[in-house]
């Protein structure tokens, strides 16, 4: 199979594993703590879903272009929590000065560096590096030849 595509494909896999994790991540840590996952209520309804849209498309073509060759694992890791975190800021503070009517570029770079460093901004990159290891696992398997796992029934009769 063309290492482009299995990229492709096992990126997706990983993004869509990504935002599971953090959404059930960030249920949690928001149940046992107690704490609003955006606490300001100038930032609106959709900072956070926007954030978390933009960490997981980060990871999703960071991927994409890291396993197209996964020999090493953690450029792949390091990159993917990086560029996760960094898009998650950034949509943070955009979305904070959209959002809120009369808050300076300060305010929303605050709201946004605030949001980042604490619990459920840390819970992107780590999570982030999480997939992308098992993403690499995966690809590195099929790139050596590794074949998917069968049923019994599909498995011929002389294995």
């Amino acid at each position: 199979m063309d290492p482009r595509r299995t990229a492709w494909i096992v990126a997706a896999f990983a993004a869509a594993l990504d935002l599971a994790l953090v959404v059930c991540a960030y249920g949690f840590v928001s149940l046992f703590t107690g704490v609003e996952v955006v606490v300001d209520p100038e930032a609106g309804l959709f900072v956070a879903p926007a954030a978390i849209g933009a960490s997981v498309v980060a990871l999703l073509l960071n991927l994409a272009v890291t396993l197209r060759r996964p020999d090493r694992i953690w450029p792949s890791v390091i990159l993917a929590a990086a560029w996760t975190w960094l898009a998650f800021v950034v949509v943070s503070v955009v979305g904070y000065a959209l959002a809120s009517e009369g808050s300076t570029l300060l305010a929303a770079l605050l709201f946004g560096l605030g949001f980042g460093i604490g619990w459920f901004g840390l819970l992107i990159p780590a999570l982030a590096a999480v997939t992308a290891s098992f993403a690499v696992l995966v690809a590195r398997g099929r790139d050596s030849g590794m074949e998917r796992p069968r049923w019994p029934w599909e498995r011929d009769e002389d294995e």
